[in-house]
């Protein structure tokens, strides 16, 4: 099908009884942009961003320009007499002689400008080519009604490509707002042969990335040590207890690693137990013999009638409360819990000296802090169980409970959706727990896995479950905690860490926007040399000092937690300018917008916004990572009033998938 010719009218020379409309033009603006190039360099710079010359409207002004782009193209000044000698006789004759060249200098306003009117060249251009679009449409569908409808439907995608098509002549690729992280792997071989052997063959058997188990192994060790053992940096000191969250999404056999890594923690409980049964069952006998030998003592001194004779029953009473006082039954030994709420959680750790885990392949323990049963988070055991700090919960109607120094342990295996929606819960980040985890967001084996692994060695199992449980039993007999020290180069080490470590967080560094991740950062790598150190020295020995070596092999393991912190708080939208930036972005994604003012921003996104002013970081955001730019401000006349709100331009490509 033929394309009918258009009639195109010079907007320039329409009479008044005219009746039909100019295309939209602005010759003053396409004045302004050349006189502002002729005057100076910049200004060609910031011209050519935006219009490649066939914006101008009137075809002598696409002359011009195009002798001013040579020029700069050479490196020659572009002033009016470079620009005539450029252009010849003959040509400068036909744009109006070098007098007009003048004429746009002189006219020009300020060459500051040209962004502005370069801009809106580039709209009037745009509305020009929707307005010729218009007419062959209209043509089409008349050369339809007389009987011409060979593919009408083709002919209309092809004629309205050109202005429905992206335009992003001027704007770079815009950076991800998720970045995407090449995460280390978890370093296995920094742990002791014992462990890190089991980790790697049942991380190969289960086909598992790595991290799932060795995240488990420290774990494992930490329910072993936390509460029992202390570590003295210089300056400060660390229980050795951690809190362990390993993000994986589903069908990645986390529970089949985690039933493994842990099956010795429950194999130590059960045989503490059962060492423990005997003393239990004999306390609770003499307490109940001293419980009736009290009441028989109280009876008596009731039914006495000497004074003398019931002061000696009453004096057998009291002899009998106080043993029953001293005969307190011991609570079971229990080593973890794998769902508990921070009330029974608080119980169990004064139940069991101050010390208890939460063990589980989900992250119910974060639903349960964020007040899924009691309508209110509840983080203060969570907070104190990582310190190590005393508690005192008194509660109505039933008796006070003191926890002279609590230690829990987190080993948590959850999806990475339960990671995304801590930040659903302000308190997580408010209240400090957030920087108290070491996170793991390793990347998914599925699609990879071979079908036929090697498979864990009966030794390699039998040497991890009987040091481990050993581990556990030497510790758990522990009267008085151990406390851990540093050799003179060891403790160089650490300092090493803290002078290294200590510039990043400040405004514009890695870690500033985490600095309550970064500020334990330290601490969590002086607590895993810790947990190394006993590891190492299982046997008992571990009352020597923690050596550099172990220290550089627990600071490489905090490298790789650091850099899955980063992910992690990347997930969870914990840059506050960061998580603004994308709901703005989503917004603008999800409604198509391409031009937007901040007050519209702020009517589209309410309650998050509330005020023009709480966008500007999320603005800004987006602006350095090239998803949005500010358009020039028009010129400013004489005229009284409030200057106009600023007008942002979205990437002409911005499409979902680029946002991912």
């Amino acid at each position: 099908m033929s394309k009918p010719p258009l009639r195109v009218v010079d907007g320039g020379h329409v009479q008044p009884g005219d009746s039909v409309r100019p295309l939209p033009h602005d010759i003053s603006a396409e004045q302004q942009v050349l006189g502002a190039m002729m005057l100076s360099a910049r200004a060609v710079a910031e011209a050519r961003e935006v219009l490649d010359g066939a914006e101008f409207y009137r075809p002598a002004h696409q002359v011009i320009w195009h002798a001013i782009c040579v020029l700069a193209d050479r490196g020659d000044p572009c002033e009016p007499t470079a620009v005539a000698a450029e252009l010849g006789p003959r040509q400068l004759g036909k744009v109006g002689g070098g007098p007009y060249l003048h004429t746009l200098i002189s006219e020009t306003v300020s060459s500051t400008q040209v962004a502005y009117y370069a801009h809106r060249l580039a709209d009037l251009a745009y509305a020009r080519a929707v307005a010729i679009t218009g007419i062959r449409l209209t043509q089409l569908s008349h050369q339809a009604a007389d009987g011409d409808t060979a593919d009408l439907r083709g002919a209309v995608a092809t004629t309205v490509q050109d202005i429905t098509g992206p335009q992003a002549r001027g704007w770079p690729a815009p950076t991800p707002l998720e970045a995407a992280r090449d995460l280390p792997a978890f370093p296995l071989p920094m742990l002791p042969d014992w462990i890190a052997e089991y980790a790697a063959r049942l991380a190969e058997q289960t086909q598992t990335p790595n991290d799932l188990a060795g995240c488990l192994a420290l774990t494992v060790l930490a329910v072993a040590a936390g509460g029992k053992v202390w570590v003295q940096a210089r300056g400060w000191r660390e229980p050795t207890n951690l809190f362990a969250v390993v993000a994986l999404g589903p069908g990645n056999r986390k529970s089949e690693v985690f039933a493994a890594m842990t099956a010795p923690i429950r194999a130590a409980e059960t045989a503490l137990r059962e060492q423990a049964q005997p003393l239990i069952t004999d306390i609770a006998l003499q307490r109940r013999v001293a419980e009736a030998d009290m009441e028989k003592a109280e009876k008596a001194a009731i039914n006495a009638i000497d004074a003398i004779v019931r002061e000696q029953h009453l004096a057998d009473a009291r002899i009998a409360a106080e043993r029953l006082e001293d005969l307190q039954v011991p609570a079971e030994p229990r080593l973890f819990s794998d769902d508990a709420t921070p009330e029974i959680l608080t119980s169990l750790l004064a139940q069991q000296g101050g010390r208890m885990a939460v063990l589980s392949p989900e992250g119910e323990i974060f639903s349960i802090a964020a007040g899924r049963y009691s309508g209110a988070p509840n983080f203060a055991v969570l907070k104190h169980g990582h310190a190590g700090e005393g508690m005192r919960i008194d509660r109505v109607g039933r008796p006070a409970e003191i926890i002279e120094s609590a230690h829990v342990t987190l080993g948590i295996c959850t999806q990475p959706d339960v990671l995304a929606g801590l930040a659903d819960t302000p308190q997580f980040r408010g209240q400090g727990l957030l920087g108290r985890i070491l996170y793991s967001v390793p990347a998914s084996l599925l699609g990879y896995r071979d079908y036929a692994p090697e498979l864990v060695p009966a030794q390699v199992a039998q040497t991890y479950a009987t040091t481990l449980i050993n581990l556990v039993t030497r510790l758990h007999a522990l009267t008085e905690p151990a406390v851990l020290t540093f050799t003179e180069s060891a403790t160089t080490a650490v300092q090493d860490l803290l002078r290294d470590t200590e510039p990043r967080y400040r405004p514009g560094n890695d870690l500033a926007h985490m600095p309550d991740w970064g500020g334990k950062f330290p601490g969590a790598v002086v607590r895993i040399a810790s947990l190394l150190h006993l590891a190492q020295h299982h046997h008992g020995t571990w009352s020597r000092p923690i050596t550099a070596a172990t220290f550089a092999m627990a600071r490489q393991i905090g490298d790789y937690f650091l850099a899955h912190a980063q992910a992690a708080y990347d997930l969870i939208g914990a840059d506050p300018d960061l998580a603004d930036a994308r709901a703005i972005r989503d917004w603008l994604i999800r409604t198509g917008t391409r031009r937007f003012t901040a007050r519209d921003a702020v009517q589209a996104l309410r309650p998050r916004f509330r005020k023009v002013a709480d966008l500007d970081p999320g603005l800004r955001v987006l602006e350095a990572h090239g998803w949005i730019r500010r358009l020039p401000s028009s010129p400013r006349g004489h005229s009284a009033g409030r200057a106009p709100a600023a007008v942002y331009e979205v990437h002409p490509e911005t499409e979902p998938e680029a946002a991912s």
